[in-house]
């Protein structure tokens, strides 16, 4: 009853909510209770905002898509924007190394050429070389001809390492670095670093174009001072020839001609350098030879003239006569030697001479020798300088042994003397 009253004075209980369901004839309820209710609301409320956040992510989704799609597109294009300059940048780089390459190629034909215009040279330079040091000429006053740089090379590789310039070049290019480096690209390999590789290949080029062009200059040098003296030797020797009345200059050889053509040029100085020398050292020989096959020695060396050339009192009929020739003192039996090259014309008893030999030396030059005790040649003989043609004696017109020589000109009586002096004088330039 307290707590019944209890209830009537804290308040009335709130009725609970009856829920009646009929089908047909059966009736169930069920009372509702507030916690129902609340569940009820809080899993409603739960739909509704997962409805809601559903919504809203497929509404988002689509433009977070269409984002991430539009970024993606973006950063392709700049990958693909960057691949391109990359592209272009080692097209231009591969571009520069072709055309360095073919630089570099070029140049090394072009000092292979050279190499094979040294190789041509070196054998004319070299025969010309001996040819000079053969005639005892020199470049200066302190140069022999033998010491005149050739164009030989050092060794036989030397050809092949000069071939194998464009793969040292290539390995240039690249960066590395030749196996056999060169003494010039040693010399600039601080440069070089600072330096492209067409601009490296054009100092190392350079500088070895710079060495041929100055070991040719001196040899041009060289060369031309052999020419010169080979010319004035030529002309020394020809002037005593035409002082002895025979002229070199002006003779022709028999037995030649044809059309006239342009002459051909060389193409370069230094070769038209060694055609000058060629010419000038072939003209010296030229006169050598004439001037040795010319009577200018002695008949009987080291003895003494006893009677001169020109007009005397004859021995045997007390009255002027001429001398035609000189007379050297001897015994019967000592050597009489040629005093030149020639052909033997004549050789036996021969008037007054008594046992005579003639020599035809050309020119228009012969030698008699006569009073011979023994002649030891034959008509048609071909004679050297020096040879033993016979021995001295007193046969013929003669007072007692000795040599009797005579030089004619064209058939005339000349004065002995005139060529023995020349002899003396051109011992200088025949040894």
């Amino acid at each position: 009853m307290a707590h019944r009253a209890e209830n009537k004075v804290f308040g009335k209980r709130a009725a609970n909510h009856v829920l009646i369901l009929a089908n047909g004839d059966n009736i169930r309820h069920m009372t509702i209770r507030p916690w129902m209710v609340a569940l009820t609301i809080c899993f409603a409320s739960l739909l509704t905002v997962g409805y809601l956040g559903a919504t809203s992510y497929l509404v988002i989704r689509d433009d977070l898509i269409g984002a991430t799609m539009a970024r993606q597109a973006r950063m392709q294009h700049d990958y693909e924007d960057r691949i391109a300059a990359l592209r272009a940048q080692l097209d231009r780089i591969t571009s520069r190394q072709l055309l360095d390459q073919q630089v570099v190629e070029k140049k090394v034909e072009k000092l292979l050429e050279q190499q094979d215009a040294l190789f041509s040279r070196h054998g004319k330079l070299g025969s010309l070389l001996n040819r000079a040091e053969e005639s005892g000429l020199q470049p200066g006053s302190e140069t022999p001809a033998s010491d005149i740089p050739a164009f030989a090379p050092a060794n036989e590789g030397r050809r092949a390492s000069l071939s194998g310039g464009s793969a040292a070049i290539a390995s240039i290019l690249q960066g590395g670095e030749p196996s056999a480096r060169t003494d010039v690209a040693s010399s600039m390999a601080a440069t070089s670093l600072r330096e492209g590789p067409a601009d490296r290949a054009d100092r190392i080029f350079s500088k070895v174009t710079l060495s041929l062009k100055t070991l040719e200059s001196q040899q041009l040098t060289k060369i031309a001072s052999l020419t010169s003296g080979a010319s004035e030797a030529a002309k020394a020797i020809t002037s005593i020839l035409l002082r002895s009345g025979i002229d070199v200059a002006s003779g022709t050889p028999a037995g030649i001609g044809g059309p006239y053509v342009e002459p051909s040029l060389p193409g370069n100085r230094f070769d038209l350098s060694l055609d000058e020398l060629d010419a000038a050292l072939t003209r010296l020989e030229s006169v050598r030879e004439t001037a040795r096959a010319l009577p200018f020695s002695n008949p009987a060396p080291g003895q003494p003239v006893t009677s001169r050339f020109g007009n005397r009192v004859d021995p045997f009929l007390g009255r002027l006569a001429l001398h035609a020739g000189i007379d050297f003192a001897a015994q019967t039996g000592d050597e009489v030697k040629s005093t030149g090259a020639g052909k033997v014309v004549a050789a036996g008893v021969m008037g007054g001479y008594g046992n005579m030999v003639e020599i035809d030396h050309g020119y228009g030059i012969s030698t008699r020798f006569g009073h011979l005790s023994k002649i030891l040649v034959s008509v048609g003989d071909e004679i050297e300088t020096g040879d033993i043609i016979g021995r001295a004696g007193s046969t013929g017109r003669s007072t007692g042994p000795h040599v009797h020589y005579e030089v004619r000109r064209n058939g005339q009586a000349v004065d002995p003397m005139h060529f023995l002096n020349a002899g003396m004088k051109l011992t200088t330039y025949l040894e």
